[in-house]
Protein backbone atom coordinates (compact mmCIF):
# COMPACT_ATOMS: atom_id res chain seq x y z
CA UNK A 1 0.00 0.00 0.00
CA UNK A 2 2.82 2.42 0.85
CA UNK A 3 4.40 1.85 -2.57
CA UNK A 4 1.09 2.60 -4.29
CA UNK A 5 0.88 5.87 -2.35
CA UNK A 6 4.43 6.71 -3.40
CA UNK A 7 3.54 5.93 -7.02
CA UNK A 8 0.64 8.40 -6.77
CA UNK A 9 2.86 11.11 -5.32
CA UNK A 10 5.55 10.49 -7.92
CA UNK A 11 3.20 10.68 -10.92
CA UNK A 12 1.44 13.78 -9.63
CA UNK A 13 4.77 15.52 -9.08
CA UNK A 14 6.05 14.47 -12.52
CA UNK A 15 3.07 15.87 -14.39
CA UNK A 16 2.90 18.87 -12.08
CA UNK A 17 6.31 20.13 -13.15
CA UNK A 18 5.46 20.13 -16.87
CA UNK A 19 3.65 22.87 -18.76
CA UNK A 20 1.68 22.02 -21.91
CA UNK A 21 4.22 23.91 -24.01
CA UNK A 22 6.99 21.66 -22.60
CA UNK A 23 5.46 18.68 -24.40
CA UNK A 24 4.26 20.36 -27.58
CA UNK A 25 0.68 21.14 -26.49
CA UNK A 26 -0.94 24.57 -26.84
CA UNK A 27 -0.83 26.71 -23.71
CA UNK A 28 -4.61 27.15 -23.69
CA UNK A 29 -6.41 29.05 -20.97
CA UNK A 30 -4.78 29.99 -17.68
CA UNK A 31 -4.80 27.11 -15.18
CA UNK A 32 -5.46 27.21 -11.49
CA UNK A 33 -2.54 24.83 -10.87
CA UNK A 34 0.63 24.37 -12.88
CA UNK A 35 1.20 21.15 -14.69
CA UNK A 36 -0.39 18.74 -17.13
CA UNK A 37 -3.88 17.39 -16.64
CA UNK A 38 -4.43 13.66 -16.39
CA UNK A 39 -6.17 13.56 -19.75
CA UNK A 40 -3.17 15.26 -21.37
CA UNK A 41 -0.74 12.73 -19.90
CA UNK A 42 -3.02 9.90 -21.04
CA UNK A 43 -3.16 11.28 -24.58
CA UNK A 44 0.61 11.72 -24.77
CA UNK A 45 1.15 8.16 -23.50
CA UNK A 46 -1.49 6.61 -25.78
CA UNK A 47 -3.63 5.43 -22.86
CA UNK A 48 -7.28 5.87 -21.93
CA UNK A 49 -7.94 8.62 -19.40
CA UNK A 50 -9.71 6.15 -17.12
CA UNK A 51 -6.80 3.71 -17.18
CA UNK A 52 -4.24 6.39 -16.42
CA UNK A 53 -6.41 7.88 -13.67
CA UNK A 54 -6.77 4.52 -11.96
CA UNK A 55 -3.02 3.92 -12.27
CA UNK A 56 -2.16 7.29 -10.77
CA UNK A 57 -4.67 6.74 -7.98
CA UNK A 58 -2.81 3.58 -7.01
CA UNK A 59 -5.53 1.12 -7.93
CA UNK A 60 -4.60 -2.46 -8.72
CA UNK A 61 -4.19 -2.05 -12.47
CA UNK A 62 -1.32 -3.58 -14.40
CA UNK A 63 0.45 -1.74 -17.19
CA UNK A 64 2.70 -3.48 -19.68
CA UNK A 65 6.36 -2.52 -19.90
CA UNK A 66 5.62 -0.79 -23.23
CA UNK A 67 2.87 1.32 -21.65
CA UNK A 68 5.14 2.30 -18.76
CA UNK A 69 7.85 3.28 -21.27
CA UNK A 70 5.38 5.51 -23.12
CA UNK A 71 4.26 7.04 -19.85
CA UNK A 72 7.87 7.76 -18.86
CA UNK A 73 8.49 9.49 -22.19
CA UNK A 74 5.27 11.49 -21.88
CA UNK A 75 6.39 12.74 -18.45
CA UNK A 76 9.95 13.45 -19.66
CA UNK A 77 11.43 11.22 -16.96
CA UNK A 78 15.20 11.09 -16.42
CA UNK A 79 16.87 7.63 -16.52
CA UNK A 80 16.84 7.27 -12.73
CA UNK A 81 13.21 8.35 -12.59
CA UNK A 82 12.36 5.79 -15.26
CA UNK A 83 13.94 3.07 -13.11
CA UNK A 84 12.03 4.36 -10.08
CA UNK A 85 8.74 4.20 -12.00
CA UNK A 86 9.36 0.60 -13.07
CA UNK A 87 10.33 -0.35 -9.52
CA UNK A 88 7.10 1.08 -8.12
CA UNK A 89 4.84 -0.20 -10.90
CA UNK A 90 6.34 -3.63 -11.63
CA UNK A 91 8.82 -4.25 -8.78
CA UNK A 92 11.64 -4.87 -11.24
CA UNK A 93 14.25 -2.93 -13.22
CA UNK A 94 13.21 -1.57 -16.62
CA UNK A 95 14.31 -3.24 -19.85
CA UNK A 96 17.68 -2.05 -21.11
CA UNK A 97 17.37 0.77 -23.62
CA UNK A 98 19.50 0.79 -26.73
CA UNK A 99 23.12 -0.30 -26.84
CA UNK A 100 24.78 0.09 -23.47
CA UNK A 101 27.35 2.79 -22.97
CA UNK A 102 30.67 1.16 -23.87
CA UNK A 103 32.88 3.79 -22.27
CA UNK A 104 34.40 2.48 -19.04
CA UNK A 105 34.23 5.11 -16.33
CA UNK A 106 37.59 6.26 -14.96
CA UNK A 107 36.49 5.19 -11.46
CA UNK A 108 35.74 1.67 -12.73
CA UNK A 109 39.10 1.42 -14.51
CA UNK A 110 40.86 2.71 -11.40
CA UNK A 111 39.11 0.05 -9.32
CA UNK A 112 40.17 -2.73 -11.70
CA UNK A 113 43.74 -1.46 -11.82
CA UNK A 114 43.92 -1.41 -8.02
CA UNK A 115 42.89 -5.06 -7.69
CA UNK A 116 45.33 -7.92 -7.34
CA UNK A 117 42.98 -10.22 -9.26
CA UNK A 118 41.90 -10.21 -12.92
CA UNK A 119 38.86 -8.03 -13.68
CA UNK A 120 37.06 -7.04 -16.85
CA UNK A 121 33.92 -5.18 -17.95
CA UNK A 122 31.41 -6.46 -20.50
CA UNK A 123 28.28 -4.91 -21.98
CA UNK A 124 24.94 -6.65 -22.47
CA UNK A 125 25.93 -8.59 -25.61
CA UNK A 126 29.07 -9.82 -23.77
CA UNK A 127 31.53 -7.63 -25.65
CA UNK A 128 34.56 -6.85 -23.48
CA UNK A 129 35.06 -3.09 -23.15
CA UNK A 130 37.47 -2.85 -20.19
CA UNK A 131 40.08 -4.95 -18.40
CA UNK A 132 43.11 -4.75 -16.15
CA UNK A 133 46.71 -5.84 -16.70
CA UNK A 134 46.22 -9.23 -15.06
CA UNK A 135 43.58 -10.13 -17.64
CA UNK A 136 46.08 -9.32 -20.38
CA UNK A 137 48.74 -11.44 -18.68
CA UNK A 138 46.55 -14.44 -17.83
CA UNK A 139 43.88 -14.65 -20.53
CA UNK A 140 44.38 -12.43 -23.59
CA UNK A 141 45.21 -8.90 -24.65
CA UNK A 142 41.98 -7.33 -25.85
CA UNK A 143 43.60 -4.02 -26.85
CA UNK A 144 44.55 -4.93 -30.45
CA UNK A 145 41.26 -6.78 -31.12
CA UNK A 146 38.44 -5.04 -33.02
CA UNK A 147 35.09 -4.94 -31.23
CA UNK A 148 33.65 -7.93 -33.10
CA UNK A 149 36.52 -10.11 -31.87
CA UNK A 150 36.12 -9.09 -28.22
CA UNK A 151 32.84 -10.91 -27.62
CA UNK A 152 33.42 -13.07 -24.55
CA UNK A 153 30.59 -15.47 -25.37
CA UNK A 154 32.03 -16.23 -28.81
CA UNK A 155 35.53 -16.60 -27.37
CA UNK A 156 34.47 -19.03 -24.64
CA UNK A 157 32.30 -21.11 -26.95
CA UNK A 158 34.65 -21.33 -29.94
CA UNK A 159 38.23 -20.97 -28.71
CA UNK A 160 40.05 -24.33 -28.76
CA UNK A 161 41.81 -23.65 -25.44
CA UNK A 162 38.50 -24.27 -23.61
CA UNK A 163 37.84 -27.63 -25.28
CA UNK A 164 40.72 -29.67 -23.93
CA UNK A 165 38.39 -31.36 -21.40
CA UNK A 166 35.19 -32.30 -23.31
CA UNK A 167 33.04 -32.85 -20.22
CA UNK A 168 34.19 -29.64 -18.63
CA UNK A 169 33.58 -27.78 -21.87
CA UNK A 170 30.06 -29.23 -22.21
CA UNK A 171 29.14 -28.11 -18.70
CA UNK A 172 30.58 -24.65 -19.31
CA UNK A 173 28.67 -24.33 -22.58
CA UNK A 174 25.39 -25.33 -20.91
CA UNK A 175 25.79 -22.61 -18.29
CA UNK A 176 26.94 -20.01 -20.80
CA UNK A 177 24.00 -20.52 -23.15
CA UNK A 178 21.49 -20.52 -20.28
CA UNK A 179 22.79 -17.13 -19.11
CA UNK A 180 23.06 -15.78 -22.65
CA UNK A 181 19.37 -16.62 -23.21
CA UNK A 182 18.48 -14.63 -20.09
CA UNK A 183 20.39 -11.57 -21.34
CA UNK A 184 18.77 -11.91 -24.78
CA UNK A 185 15.30 -11.93 -23.19
CA UNK A 186 15.97 -8.58 -21.47
CA UNK A 187 17.52 -6.59 -24.28
CA UNK A 188 15.73 -3.73 -25.99
CA UNK A 189 17.84 -4.35 -29.10
CA UNK A 190 17.49 -8.05 -29.98
CA UNK A 191 19.23 -7.47 -33.32
CA UNK A 192 22.48 -6.89 -31.39
CA UNK A 193 22.24 -10.52 -30.23
CA UNK A 194 20.64 -12.12 -33.28
CA UNK A 195 23.66 -11.82 -35.57
CA UNK A 196 25.75 -13.64 -32.98
CA UNK A 197 23.00 -16.21 -32.37
CA UNK A 198 22.84 -17.08 -36.07
CA UNK A 199 26.62 -17.35 -36.24
CA UNK A 200 26.69 -19.66 -33.21
CA UNK A 201 23.98 -21.89 -34.64
CA UNK A 202 26.22 -22.44 -37.64
CA UNK A 203 29.49 -22.75 -35.71
CA UNK A 204 28.59 -24.79 -32.62
CA UNK A 205 26.61 -28.00 -32.27
CA UNK A 206 26.51 -27.53 -28.50
CA UNK A 207 25.08 -24.05 -28.89
CA UNK A 208 22.27 -25.36 -31.06
CA UNK A 209 21.54 -28.11 -28.54
CA UNK A 210 21.40 -25.85 -25.51
CA UNK A 211 19.69 -22.97 -27.30
CA UNK A 212 16.71 -25.27 -27.89
CA UNK A 213 16.69 -26.37 -24.23
CA UNK A 214 14.49 -24.72 -21.62
CA UNK A 215 17.20 -23.83 -19.10
CA UNK A 216 17.89 -20.18 -18.29
CA UNK A 217 20.12 -18.56 -15.66
CA UNK A 218 19.78 -15.08 -14.26
CA UNK A 219 23.31 -15.20 -12.85
CA UNK A 220 26.54 -16.90 -13.84
CA UNK A 221 29.24 -18.22 -11.58
CA UNK A 222 31.82 -20.83 -12.47
CA UNK A 223 35.42 -21.94 -12.07
CA UNK A 224 37.98 -21.58 -14.85
CA UNK A 225 41.74 -21.68 -15.04
CA UNK A 226 44.77 -20.22 -16.79
CA UNK A 227 48.16 -21.83 -17.26
CA UNK A 228 51.37 -19.81 -17.65
CA UNK A 229 54.95 -20.95 -18.21
CA UNK A 230 56.97 -20.83 -15.00
CA UNK A 231 53.77 -20.26 -13.02
CA UNK A 232 51.59 -23.28 -13.68
CA UNK A 233 47.83 -23.52 -13.50
CA UNK A 234 45.83 -20.93 -11.57
CA UNK A 235 42.18 -21.78 -10.86
CA UNK A 236 39.66 -18.93 -10.60
CA UNK A 237 36.14 -18.59 -9.31
CA UNK A 238 34.47 -15.82 -11.26
CA UNK A 239 31.34 -13.80 -10.54
CA UNK A 240 29.73 -10.78 -12.21
CA UNK A 241 28.23 -7.61 -10.78
CA UNK A 242 26.09 -4.90 -12.36
CA UNK A 243 27.73 -1.48 -12.51
CA UNK A 244 25.08 0.84 -11.11
CA UNK A 245 26.31 3.99 -12.83
CA UNK A 246 26.18 2.44 -16.31
CA UNK A 247 23.16 0.17 -16.94
CA UNK A 248 24.13 -2.71 -19.21
CA UNK A 249 27.74 -2.94 -18.04
CA UNK A 250 28.88 -5.81 -15.81
CA UNK A 251 32.10 -6.17 -13.86
CA UNK A 252 33.53 -9.71 -13.82
CA UNK A 253 35.98 -10.57 -11.06
CA UNK A 254 38.25 -13.63 -11.05
CA UNK A 255 39.17 -14.65 -7.50
CA UNK A 256 41.66 -17.50 -6.88
CA UNK A 257 39.75 -20.70 -6.19
CA UNK A 258 42.19 -22.29 -3.75
CA UNK A 259 45.23 -21.36 -1.60
CA UNK A 260 47.75 -22.66 -4.13
CA UNK A 261 46.18 -20.54 -6.88
CA UNK A 262 46.10 -17.53 -4.55
CA UNK A 263 49.83 -17.85 -3.90
CA UNK A 264 50.67 -18.20 -7.61
CA UNK A 265 48.54 -15.16 -8.42
CA UNK A 266 50.17 -13.16 -5.62
CA UNK A 267 53.63 -13.92 -7.00
CA UNK A 268 52.59 -13.05 -10.54
CA UNK A 269 51.06 -9.76 -9.44
CA UNK A 270 54.19 -8.91 -7.48
CA UNK A 271 56.41 -9.59 -10.49
CA UNK A 272 54.22 -7.41 -12.71
CA UNK A 273 54.29 -4.58 -10.15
Amino acid sequence: MAQREELTRFLKAARGRLAPTDVGLPAGERRRTRGLRREEVATLAGMSVTWYTWFEQGREVQLSAAMIERLGKALRLEPQEREFLFALAQHRPPPLTGRADEAVRPSTQQLMDSLSIPALVIVEDWTVVGWNALVTQLFRDYAPLPREERNLFRILMLNERYRTDPERYREMARRLVARFKWDYSRTAQPQVFETLIEEMKTSSDLFREYWEAAEIRSHFEDVNSATLPDVGEIAFHHTSYAIEEVPGQRLILFAPADPASAEKLRRLAAEMA
